[in-house]
């Protein structure tokens, strides 16, 4: 067996899937696991997971995982993690908690800063400080700054999850998993119950890194195109100081119910009409699924039933009228795999008809079989996805590590679920055979698996009332049981922690953070390939990348052709484009015909300032793609549905419409944060406003008063449907693009012709202008939530200020110091940021799960005072400098480079205005961050203000500050 720096090797294999080597090895001295993928991918991934289960719900290994980003031996400052941010090109930098596992990865396309990364992160999980204050800060800690003043919890994670706990997804999610493992961690809350959140101890912290955080606990993983044994090598350094030691970090497994379960709970909703609804999720614990081709036939059948519209289960739970957004998913990141299938927005008195009309559809899918062309298409699709392994923004190779983690966490081969060609050719060739393959699984896994829980919540107007009361009652008992020397002491540690967390780091300690210098980065801004030709008077960019042999291609049709009191409306518009069938096909069929020759086709609004000027680039979006051979009935499936789509099924759009409320709603908690910054956009710029429209609160309202609409009036709402459609689908209005090889750009470019000639040339009447308006200068929204979403923002080009690439530069200086110290270190919020966009001189501050609200403003109003007296040294700007860079040069997949092309192409945004910015940013120097601050002064004097918060705590603000200052409207 060859050792290597200490690791012995296990297995070496080509996986032709992720066109990789897979070497497997074992650290002999620890029984630490390493799982190493080489390859030519520049966008390189470590992670470093452990097996942490935890034993309650206080949170432990959440809390644990943000505490040990806080310090270490090597790296003595606070926040380590936010000071990689700062001064890094990192294309990830994260961490996150599952209810059996905390993983640490991170990913960066520079080498030097990949090692970086990694030796922070290795020293931070295996020697962090994990001390008193820092459990305080992230987990949760008594607050009294007076003797005479109430007691409080606070603390990140303590705040976070009481965000979690107001939303009902949440809420239903949780309680779904603890019904089917009662007996096991799955069974707790590993992100912690903010009601037992305040039961965690430091002694039971500490012995739970101690246990859980040890290398011989530990599954190691490197992907990308560093040197493979550098990673050996650097792994052995830092695992040689430990020795093997036994620990116990099984998951066990669940034993299975004679009977079903049902589980009743509750989320705090407002009153009134839309004070919300209940949701119902039937769920079923599969087992653990060890056979890779059994996973990829339950995520194949998954697909079946629910995957599209017309999935029939899907379609038969939305066709009974009995609920508003069908819920579904199948999770392998558990020990036993478990399914889930449900109904948000129903009647409580209707959960008996949601349950059997579930288990009968089964039963009948089971018994009669399902289509042959169903089956194929959802085959595609799932072979296309695995194939493809497109990621997004998210690394692929972080991607793939979760994926081994399914398998590798619980002693299994780490390429089980990596490895699919082999399991995928086996099950297509059963297909084919004519095996009925996917009808025994569902008789076997779902009809007659009696390990099944049914989950009801419910919407309870009084609960976020009675937990304030619960709580404030426990917080109060805490106070009367302590004397006046407890109190002080409470007092006095109170203000030990905030001395400690607003005591600098010492510049020694902040040089041992490692950083790349000025000359390390790029001068030159990333230019993609794009050529622009036309077809018939529409112009096509074109990008000549290799993709795999995949074809992406994007019709873009102008807003600008509607008016502006639709665009709230342009969410449902597009849904209908594609979910109502055409022409002779029903969606049904249309839908099968999509899965059977396409990767997909959505739709998706791009809206966007333009530069150098006032108003907005506004486009609805087709995104499609396939293997060139299908690329003609690609194009011919976007002409039908373009031309012919049945805008006037009404039972298929009113469940449309519901659908797109339903998720609206949804949002709410989870995104408040970006609902409130764009009620503040939609009073300082056309792009803002239109944004808003289409994505923000006031597509709620918009939405729900057209479900009632088509119950009153659906021959104007038929009409304004077809309107939209005649006025936006035109050659006047379209730009396509095209992302692909050299030799499938000539090959689409016929069936471009034939698509854009089918097309009418201009709409039937002028496009009206758009005049929009700012709205009120502060705005109260009130939704059934515990924490709120504080934004406030201005236009600095309206401000006398000319915005610069040191802007850019103000922004991650202030997210990562100014912010994070502020709202989120010591206030106690989930995070505090700024933003800044460059085509429309838009600056906004946010914050995400806040605690408080007057008291983030006037942090943010004291920020340009903080810039203004900051001293930084010179690496103190570089690594501002440095992380600028970094958000700028984000690492992008062939289809996303094509994207991005097309809309800087769209917003008017020039290679040579973003060279501009990149050298700006590159110059900034002190007196450049002085200018923003003169410009932020007016932000803190005249700017726009939006929270989402309870209704109470928003009244409350309006009267600390005399009445009559913020305009309140209930959106839940």
């Amino acid at each position: 067996m060859t050792t290597t720096h200490g690791f012995e090797e296990i297995r070496r294999t080509q996986i032709a899937e992720i066109n990789s080597e897979a070497r497997i090895y074992r650290h002999a001295k620890t029984g630490a696991e390493l799982l190493s993928l080489i390859n030519d991918d520049e966008n390189k991934v470590f992670g470093i997971t452990f097996r942490t289960p935890p034993a309650d719900s206080t949170g432990i290994a959440h809390i644990l995982e943000h505490c040990v980003l806080c310090g270490s031996q090597k790296f003595p400052v606070k926040d380590p993690f936010i000071r990689l941010a700062q001064g890094s090109l990192n294309t990830f930098l994260n961490a996150m908690t599952y209810p059996d596992k905390t993983t640490y990865p991170t990913a960066s396309q520079n080498l030097q800063d990949f090692y970086n990364l990694i030796d922070v992160y290795l020293d931070a999980v295996l020697h962090p400080y994990i001390s008193r204050d820092i459990l305080e800060q992230e987990g949760w800690h008594y607050e009294i700054n007076g003797r005479d003043e109430p007691l409080m919890f606070k603390g990140v994670v303590f705040n976070e999850m009481k965000g979690a706990y107001s939303s009902p997804d949440a809420i239903l999610h949780k309680l779904s998993q603890q019904s089917l493992f009662p007996d096991t961690t799955y069974g707790l809350d590993s992100g912690g119950d903010p009601v037992e959140i305040p039961n965690l101890t430091y002694d039971a912290f500490r012995d739970f890194h101690t246990h859980y955080y040890h290398p011989s606990n530990a599954r190691i993983y490197f992907y990308g195109d560093d040197d493979p044994v550098e990673r050996l090598r650097l792994l052995g350094e830092r695992l040689s100081a430990f020795s093997k030691v036994t620990v116990h970090s099984d998951v066990a497994l669940q034993p299975r119910f004679k009977a079903p379960v049902r589980l009743d709970g509750t989320y705090p909703a407002g009153e009134g009409p839309e004070a919300g609804k209940s949701h119902i999720a039937l769920n079923w614990m599969l087992d653990e699924i060890k056979d890779p081709e059994q996973a990829i036939a339950l995520t194949v059948l998954s697909h079946i039933l629910t995957g599209t519209p017309a999935s029939p289960l899907r379609k038969a739970l939305i066709e009974s009228g009995l609920g508003e957004e069908v819920v579904s998913s199948i999770d392998f990141d558990f020990r036993q795999a478990a399914a889930m299938c449900g109904l948000k927005g129903i009647d409580a008195a209707d959960v008996d008809k949601v349950e059997t009309l579930i288990l009968k559809t089964l039963q009948e899918l089971s018994t009669k079989g399902f289509d042959e062309g169903t089956i194929e298409a959802a085959l595609n699709t799932i072979e296309f996805r695995l194939r493809e392994n497109n990621t997004g923004r998210f690394p692929r190779g972080l991607s793939l590590m979760l994926r081994a983690l399914t398998s590798w966490l619980y002693d299994r081969c780490p390429l089980e679920r990596i490895a699919f060609e082999a399991p995928l050719s086996r099950l297509k060739a059963r297909f084919a055979a004519g095996e009925r393959v996917f009808e025994p699984i569902v008789q076997e896994w779902l009809i007659d698996n009696l390990h099944r829980s049914t989950v009801l919540v419910r919407p309870d107007p009084d609960q976020g009332a009675r937990e304030d009361a619960e709580e404030r009652a426990r917080l109060d008992a805490v106070r009367a049981a302590l004397n006046e020397n407890e109190i002080d002491q409470l007092v006095a540690q109170t203000a030990e922690l905030k001395h400690w967390q607003e005591t600098p780091d010492t510049p020694k300690a902040i040089a041992t953070i490692p950083t790349l210098k000025r000359s390390d980065l790029p001068t030159r801004d990333k230019a993609i390939p794009s050529e622009v030709s036309q077809i018939a008077g529409v112009d096509v960019l074109s990008h000549d990348l290799f993709t795999n042999g995949i074809l992406y291609l994007d019709l873009a049709f102008d807003l600008h052709a509607l008016p502006i009191d639709k665009l709230a409306t342009i969410g449902v518009f597009g849904r209908a484009l594609l979910d109502t069938g055409a022409g002779s096909q029903d969606f049904v069929a249309l839908s099968e015909r999509i899965g059977r020759a396409t990767g997909g086709i959505t739709v998706t609004p791009y809206i966007s300032a333009r530069s150098g000027s006032a108003g907005s680039a506004a486009w609805l979006i087709l995104r499609a793609k396939a293997m060139p051979e299908k690329a003609d009935e690609l194009v011919a499936i976007l002409q039908d549905i373009l031309l012919s789509a049945r805008l006037d099924d009404r039972e298929r759009l009113h469940q449309i419409v519901l659908e797109e409320k339903a998720s609206a709603e949804a949002r709410l908690t989870p995104m408040g944060h970006l609902l409130s910054s764009r009620r503040v956009s939609a009073g300082l710029s056309e792009a803002g406003f239109v944004e808003e429209q289409i994505s923000g609160v006031t597509q709620l309202f918009a939405t729900r008063a057209l479900a009632e609409r088509i119950e009153t009036d659906w021959p104007a709402i038929a009409t304004d449907l077809d309107m939209m459609r005649s006025q936006l689908v035109t050659r006047s209005g379209l730009v396509a693009n095209v992302t692909a090889d050299t030799a499938m750009l000539a090959g689409v470019r016929p069936h471009l012709e034939t698509l854009i000639g089918a097309l009418p040339e201009t709409p039937p009447s002028p496009a009206p202008p758009w005049h929009w308006s700012a709205g009120p200068l502060a705005e109260g929204l009130a939704i059934p939530a515990k924490v709120n979403y504080v934004s406030k923002g201005g236009d600095l080009s309206a401000l006398s200020f000319t915005p610069t690439g040191a802007t850019l530069v103000a922004q991650n200086l202030l997210s990562t110091t100014w912010l994070w110290d502020k709202v989120r270190l010591q206030g106690g919020a989930y995070g505090g940021f700024c933003r800044f966009d460059r085509l429309s001189n838009v600056f906004i501050y946010t914050s995400y799960r806040d605690p408080n609200l007057l008291e983030t403003l006037e942090v943010y109003d004291g920020t340009a005072d903080h810039l203004r007296g900051i001293k930084l040294t010179e690496q103190d700007l570089t690594r501002a400098i440095i992380g600028t860079i970094g958000s700028i040069d984000t690492y992008l997949l062939p289809d996303l480079k094509g994207l991005t092309a097309f809309q800087r192409h769209l917003a008017g945004d020039s290679d040579a205005a973003r060279q501009t910015m990149r050298e700006q940013v590159l110059a900034t120097n002190v007196e450049d961050l002085h200018l923003v601050a003169d410009a932020l002064d007016a932000i803190a004097e005249g700017g726009r203000v939006a929270i989402l918060g309870s209704e109470e705590e928003l009244a409350a603000a309006n009267t600390a500050r005399g009445g009559g200052w913020l305009s309140l409207t209930k959106v839940l």
